[in-house]
């Protein structure tokens, strides 16, 4: 079996759905299944073997996805020497519609992914105008593939709800090797002057669609004899990064972005995660958190709300409501043993949620296209 895949994100981008494909790429290479991937770079084909960059330029509302210059032919020249059983497109931008057009001229089979709840976002940036286009576009892409897979029951309403079919789940996983309460050192607190303070640590994209103002709303609604018990972490960057460093002045560190190992350590050193946003399909730094032995505190939206058993290895709360998120935070920061209770159970389910398991029920959703393609050419 023969797949070529394409996206508009790959590593060594850091963000959920680069990461993602990354392990995919990788899983896909160790287990012998032959792979074409097409993705933008900086350059055309700075990367050996079986990925290809193609030279592109960040979009401008959502940096971490990048639009490709238009190589139709060079990708057409190199699928016809490939001959793929099955295109997988993880983004509907400029590379997944060269896939997409390839798929649909030469019957290959088609799947598409669905990361982002990209509707949504356009309401934090003053772009709701644009929610009827955005889907009516979303509906002609999906319409054509075989399968849509989404990381969450959620997710796979909303679609389901937009008049998109053939919607699977595909589920994502965690390594509970990389991400470990063993990591925990008290070096952190030195480092970033913290005293027996409580840590709270925010993981992810700084931006508007995170709902970080509720965050901030906290900061500032919060007691003092409860405040200055508390130290925020803030670990990430984005455009709303410098509005928060004006706003956030007190018992907060903002630590930009870090690299994977060290952001396993921050993880293992706090206390407890806050996850307020309420536009997730999935939530992987949930996911990340709970595997480190922290309880979370996130919105009852989105997948968010399918990682998290409320009242079990965390809270769910309503979504933008400073009162919910507030009475959550005061009910375990109040309750060590509590917290020690819910870490606990947070890394046990994190610990039945594999890359591997995901990933090869993946390969048997591609093989089913595969052996459906050939029944039906005879």
């Amino acid at each position: 079996m023969r797949i070529a895949l394409f996206s508009d994100t790959f590593f060594p981008q850091v963000n959920g759905v680069a990461l993602t494909l990354k392990r995919l790429v990788d899983y896909l290479h160790g287990h012998g299944i032959s792979l074409k991937v097409f993705v933008p770079g900086p350059g055309e084909d700075s990367t050996p073997g079986h990925i290809h960059c193609v030279p592109s330029m960040p979009l401008v509302f959502y940096p971490e996805c990048r639009m490709a210059l238009p190589r139709y032919f060079f990708i057409r020249n190199q699928l016809h020497r490939f001959q793929p059983d099955v295109i997988h497109i993880a983004t509907p931008f400029n590379l997944g519609l060269c896939g997409h057009y390839y798929g649909k001229k030469y019957g290959v089979p088609l799947v598409a992914s669905y990361h982002t709840h990209f509707d949504r976002y356009l309401q934090y940036y003053g772009a709701s105008f644009a929610i009827p286009v955005f889907w009516r576009y979303i509906q002609w892409f999906h319409k054509s593939c075989q399968m849509t897979l989404v990381p969450s029951q959620e997710t796979q309403n909303h679609l389901f709800q937009q008049g998109i079919s053939h919607v699977e789940l595909w589920k994502r996983g965690i390594d509970c090797q990389q991400f470990t309460p063993e990591k925990a050192t008290s070096s952190l607190r030195t480092q970033y002057g913290i005293g027996d303070q409580f840590v709270i640590l925010y993981a992810g994209r700084i931006a508007p669609e995170k709902d970080l103002d509720i965050l901030l709303e906290i900061m500032d609604a919060m007691p003092p004899h409860l405040s200055e018990k508390l130290h925020w972490i803030i670990c990430g960057e984005g455009p709303y990064l410098e509005e928060m460093r004006k706003k956030a002045t007190k018992n907060v560190t903002f630590t930009g972005f870090l690299p994977q190992e060290q952001l396993s350590i921050l993880y293992a050193s706090a206390d407890l995660f806050f996850f307020p946003s309420s536009t997730e399909t999935f939530g992987n730094v949930a996911l990340e958190a709970m595997a480190s032995g922290l309880p979370v505190i996130g919105a009852d939206a989105g997948g968010v709300k399918e990682i998290i058993k409320h009242g079990d290895t965390g809270f769910l709360c309503t979504p933008r409501h400073v009162p919910s998120f507030m009475n959550a935070l005061e009910e375990l920061i109040s309750n060590s043993s509590l917290i020690e209770i819910m870490g606990k159970k947070a890394r046990d389910y994190a610990l039945t949620q594999s890359w591997e398991s995901i990933f090869d029920g993946l390969l048997t959703q591609y093989e089913q296209l595969f052996f459906e393609k050939y029944r039906k050419l005879g």
